[in-house]
C-alpha cells in the first residue's frame, strides 16, 4: 500500500529539473513529495515559503521564551 501512495505523489528532480510521478530518481535528486505536478514544478518556491514560515515560527517561539524567563 505504501508503494501505491508514493506512486500517486509527485517529485521534483533537482538534477534534471523535471517533475516525476512516483519514486523514479535516486533519493538525493528528489524534492517532495507533492500532491500535484504543479506543486512539484514550484518545488523551490514552496521550499522557500516553508523555510520563511519555519523561521518566523522559531522567532515567535524565541520571543515567547525570552519573555517567559526561560533559558
Amino acid at each position: 500500500m505504501a508503494d501505491q501512495d508514493q506512486d500517486a505523489q509527485y517529485w521534483y528532480n533537482a538534477k534534471t529539473g523535471e517533475v516525476e510521478r512516483g519514486l523514479v530518481s535516486p533519493a538525493p535528486d528528489r524534492i517532495g513529495p507533492f500532491a500535484t505536478p504543479e506543486e512539484a514544478s514550484r518545488a523551490y518556491e514552496i521550499l522557500a515559503e516553508r523555510s520563511r514560515a519555519w523561521a518566523e515560527e522559531e522567532a515567535r517561539e524565541d520571543d515567547w521564551d525570552a519573555g517567559s524567563g526561560a533559558p
